[in-house]
């Protein structure tokens, strides 16, 4: 144990550990044990949708953490799907597929700058964004409209345009999934994933849009619970050395501040559980431990006694809890620096979203239109955020179905003598739902389809509109267009 800890004593060893921490807890009010745990030095908090009711109750909110502490204030704002200041209602902003469909870095910076804008008003220094996985996987079940695109020098420009932006406003980004999440078919929320690439394809794909991001300044990356069998072994890249320490700070010569993903998924808590992943996560590079929605006050306190007694028996050095408590401090320093320039223009969501709509055939105007949304289950990182054109006031009449109970008769004898809209997102990954929509063309060959997530499926000689994403601002764009 080194000299510096050994003056601080017991505590000052789990003040150091307790500041690897990015915590999270239930309600829209912090409580008093992440309180408490701030004024013994927990790093910081990650904040989710079930945190957010609206931006004066966030600002509200993070300045009473501030208060306790100094803690790093983090959460997932990627615009498009993956939203936390738009949990109930759905973003304002299209999310980087779209980015990547319009492939204007200004636009994205402008996009992510607005983005920055928002948060940094509201208090939050740390934005886990942008993704920068290239795609190439189609059915990928949690990247997908997440990505820029599947071309790894699109996913490069637009990186550094996102990171640019968003750093602008001095809320720092996080670049992820080190070392990239594109190429994989199992959600690391559930399971391992394996990326099964060559060290050599994974420097011209993966890692070209992290090495871009590195050189334009982000200021955290954030780890990827895949394996990735030519560099990591058996072991996901967030408990991997030879990942974090090898490749990412030795190879890319990365020295910033290196964050998790959420150790509470199952990709890490199934082999090696939540304060056991937390101390190979450590040992491996990683600075700053996200540990998702899930962990309890009662978990985080065992995990920071196995960090403690991780090092007091020499599993995990104590330089490592050192190094990592430097990083974060400079990250905290930067962004409590003062930064210049005004508030990005509101309208940049919508009139971005407009321009990635993507028209196959002719829009013809519609007559009293039914849209009948197919309904998709949510993903883990997405939750339960409303998508469609349900959420836009009512131009149309709109209805839900679950593919496996959806009537099509009924439907069709609803839209007789009306023009029938039919919304889909991923319908690729989604045989219930092509077969619901390819029932419904059958009878009505003069119908519209909407893709609001990639638009890989595509039913021949009908009407097809691309949003490359489901945000509000996608839904509002794609009716604007229809007429709806």
């Amino acid at each position: 144990m080194s000299e510096l800890i050994a003056d601080r004593g017991d505590q000052g060893l789990r003040r150091l550990a307790a500041g690897t921490l990015l915590a999270a807890f239930q309600g829209t009010g912090a409580p008093e044990w992440v309180l408490r745990g701030l004024e013994n030095g927990l790093g910081g908090v990650t904040l989710f949708g079930f945190n957010i009711t609206d931006a004066d109750q966030l600002s509200a909110l993070t300045a009473r953490l501030r208060e306790a502490g100094d803690p790093v204030v983090s959460l997932d704002e990627e615009g498009g799907d993956v939203t936390r200041l738009a949990y109930h209602v759905g973003s304002p902003y299209p999310g980087n597929a779209a980015l990547g469909a319009v492939d204007d870095v200004e636009l994205t910076r402008r996009v992510y700058r607005a983005i920055g804008d928002e948060l940094a008003g509201c208090g939050v220094t740390l934005d886990m964004a942008p993704a920068a996985d290239v795609n190439t996987a189609d059915d990928n079940p949690v990247i997908g409209t997440r990505s820029f695109g599947a071309d790894t020098a699109l996913v490069v420009r637009h990186t550094v345009a996102a990171v640019r932006g968003l750093q602008s406003t001095g809320v720092a980004a996080c670049v992820k999934h080190f070392p990239g999440h594109g190429a994989t078919r199992q959600d690391s929320h559930l399971e391992l994933p394996v990326v099964d690439a060559s060290r050599e394809l994974l420097r011209e794909r993966e890692l070209a849009p992290f090495r871009a991001a590195i050189e334009a300044g982000t200021r955290s990356i954030m780890t990827a619970h895949v394996r990735v069998p030519a560099v990591t072994g058996d072991a996901p890249a967030t408990l991997s050395p030879a990942a974090l320490t090898g490749l990412l700070r030795g190879e890319l010569g990365y020295d910033g501040v290196v964050v998790t993903d959420a150790l509470d998924m199952r990709a890490v808590t199934d082999a090696y559980g939540l304060a056991g992943g937390a101390v190979l996560s450590l040992a491996a590079g990683a600075d700053l431990l996200c540990l998702g929605p899930t962990p309890t006050s009662d978990d985080v306190r065992r995990i920071i006694d196995e960090i403690v007694a991780a090092v007091l028996d020499g599993r995990l050095p104590a330089a490592r809890l050192e190094e990592a408590a430097e990083r974060v401090a400079r990250l905290r320093a930067w962004s409590g620096a003062p930064r210049t320039g005004g508030t990005e223009e509101k309208v940049i969501g919508l009139a971005a979203a407009r321009r990635a709509v993507s028209l196959t055939g002719s829009a013809a105007p519609l007559v009293d239109p039914l849209v009948v949304e197919v309904d998709t289950p949510p993903t883990i990182a997405v939750g339960d955020v409303p998508w469609g054109f349900t959420p836009l006031p009512p131009r149309a009449e709109v209805v839900r179905v679950k593919p496996e109970a959806a009537d099509v008769p009924d439907i069709l004898r609803r839209a007789t003598g009306r023009s029938l809209v039919v919304v889909v997102k991923d319908a690729h990954r989604y045989e219930t739902s092509q077969s619901v929509v390819s029932a419904l063309l059958a009878a009505r060959p003069d119908a519209t389809v909407v893709e609001m997530g990639l638009p890989i499926w595509r039913p021949a000689g009908v009407t097809y509109l691309a949003t490359y994403g489901a945000a509000r601002a996608n839904a509002q764009a794609a009716a604007e267009l229809l007429g709806v």
